[in-house]
């Protein structure tokens, strides 16, 4: 059973640690800004792929540190994300972020996972989280494909519209619930 509570993080307000400058690092990296382009990053690794440099290039908001993991490097980051190629040294540095109370995300090592990334579904400003508990990210990824395809592109100009009458609605907060669930209601009617 799933007990994961799904949640949608402000990046932007927040200061990312990534922890390892190969493939999974790029992975990562890329994870972070396709849903939060103005995230701030720390990247720490003493090899850096030169894909991560051309982001961090053309991105003032990440920062590259060439070397080997301190737990200093721990320090005013919110968020920790370790993916290097060394399972022990990932451990480590998962137990430093807990011992501060920093969330901790472990590439391949779902166990010490404090949260996952997830595969995501964008249509505008719709997206759709997708998680199999760290089961099998591969499952999720074909998931996003099929959802991503079965997702109307119009779905911005709909919600759009909503906003525009959840804006003009008189009443309590309860009021504007119940009337936009009447008006939603047909989204999920089946046809005969």
């Amino acid at each position: 059973m799933n007990h994961l509570f799904p949640i949608f993080l402000k990046l932007e307000n927040l200061h990312t640690l990534i922890v390892g400058g190969g493939y999974v690092g790029l992975e990562k990296i890329t994870a972070v800004l396709d849903n939060s382009p103005a995230a701030t990053i720390t990247l720490v690794s003493p090899e850096i792929r030169d894909e991560i440099r051309g982001l961090a290039s053309a991105n003032s908001r990440i920062n590259l540190i060439e070397r080997k993991f301190i737990d200093a490097d721990l320090d005013a980051k919110d968020l920790v994300i370790v993916a290097t190629n060394d399972k022990e040294e990932n451990k480590r540095i998962s137990e430093a972020a807990r011992m501060r109370h920093m969330l901790t995300n472990v590439a391949d090592t779902p166990a010490i996972c404090d949260f996952y990334l997830s595969s995501v579904v964008r249509k505008g400003n719709l997206k759709v989280a997708i998680s199999t508990n760290g089961m099998s990210p591969t499952f999720a990824k074909r998931l996003k494909e099929v959802l991503g395809d079965a997702l109307p592109d119009n779905m911005e100009t709909a919600m759009e519209q909503l906003k525009a009458v959840r804006d003009m609605l008189k009443g309590d907060f309860a009021h504007k619930v119940d009337e936009l669930n009447r008006i939603t209601s047909v989204l999920t009617k089946k046809k005969k």
